[in-house]
């Protein structure tokens, strides 16, 4: 007998199919994928991105294999609206913004699983590295990593709440990436061997400006790199083509490595530094939300990190009366960056995140 009915998110990649193949062990398995934009309309190659045409049909080709019903569901007018809108505008008022964890908040784990509960679906899956468990002692649902730590997406679904993680699955968080694609080739999935997607799905070769400056018709124009004294050091070619961090693709020659360390959106200046004045030990982090605790009542000892592919480093998060966290860390921390995610962890469980809005904070 079925555990229940549940709705798959396959985008066409290896790591939803195998999902699939799991969960038709124990539930009813019906296969959906998102249809969030279409990809000649941004000129993407589909060899780099997810959600293309073929995307679809190799979703369907792994649902159909599988036995399973599949539907294309049409997100674009929402993806547009929570994810490249807001992508936009993140760039445009000088953050660097996780789109990937937009999608997760507002796609796959919102809109989604208001369609489930219309097709009458007790739970939804997706093939995230990533793990679920419930605290009998709090009466909480939990987030932990991945079993295979390299390919673990916990960071990137930090917004989770309870009653989202109450209906979700994630079947493959127990498997590494090798084991997953050994079962793909075990039920002769045609995409057991399909590469990974690589950067953010809707832009093109990483051009993140060239993107934003077709998407919203704005123009950025060149503007001056400065250091900080505010002495002119040269000019940039604007500013949202630039990352706190960043020292690659400056064109700017100062006898000695430079690094961008700054944006000022206002006077359209870009400062340039040193490495050692990209550090920072601490920070603040709004639009909270906290997974493994109700609330954050005292200061509290964690494990954090400010980037996806970032190791996370020991910490120490505290509660702000309007809400807001501020994160110290033990040890200062390079480029930590306005508008990425920090993530709050104790050992494998997630204990919660938030955007970084403000840096340098003591």
């Amino acid at each position: 007998m079925p555990k229940g009915k549940v709705l798959v998110a396959m985008s066409g990649g290896v790591d939803s199919s195998v999902a699939a193949v799991l969960l038709k062990r124990d539930y009813e398995a019906v296969g959906v994928t998102l249809k969030l934009f279409t990809n000649e309309d941004i000129a993407l190659d589909r060899t780099k991105t997810c959600c293309s045409l073929d995307d679809v049909q190799d979703a369907r080709n792994a649902a159909f294999k599988l036995s399973m019903e599949h539907y294309v569901f049409n997100f674009g007018d929402r993806f547009r609206e929570c994810v490249i809108n807001r992508f936009n505008n993140a760039y445009i008022h000088g953050d660097t913004p996780n789109p990937c964890i937009d999608c997760n908040r507002f796609i796959k784990f919102d809109a989604l699983l208001k369609r489930a509960e219309i097709m009458e679906c007790d739970y939804i899956a997706t093939g995230h590295y990533v793990r679920r468990a419930y605290d009998e002692k709090t009466g909480r649902y939990l987030l932990k990593k991945g079993k295979d730590h390299k390919k673990d997406q916990s960071y990137v679904l930090y917004a989770l709440t309870q009653e989202q993680l109450s209906k979700t699955l994630f079947p493959i968080g127990e498997y590494t990436k090798e084991e997953t694609r050994e079962i793909a080739r075990e039920f002769g999935l045609i995409n057991a061997n399909k590469p990974d997607s690589q950067d953010i799905c809707f832009v093109p070769d990483g051009d993140y400006a060239s993107f934003i400056e077709r998407d919203t018709g704005k123009h950025f124009p060149a503007g001056n790199f400065v250091d900080a004294e505010g002495n002119i050091l040269g000019k940039h070619n604007g500013i949202i083509r630039y990352t706190i961090g960043q020292r690659k693709g400056l064109n700017i020659s100062l006898g000695a490595p430079a690094y961008v360390v700054s944006k000022d959106m206002e006077h359209n200046t870009v400062t340039l530094g040193k490495n050692e004045d990209l550090f920072t030990t601490g920070l603040i982090a709004n639009d909270i939300n906290l997974i493994s605790i109700e609330k954050l009542a005292e200061p509290m000892k964690v494990t954090a990190k400010t980037r996806y592919s970032q190791v996370e480093k020991p910490a120490t998060i505290y509660p702000l009366e309007n809400g807001d966290i501020k994160v110290i860390f033990d040890e200062p921390q390079r480029a930590v960056t306005t508008g990425q995610a920090v993530v709050f962890y104790s050992g494998d469980i997630v204990v919660g995140g938030g955007t970084i809005s403000k840096t340098n904070v003591e």
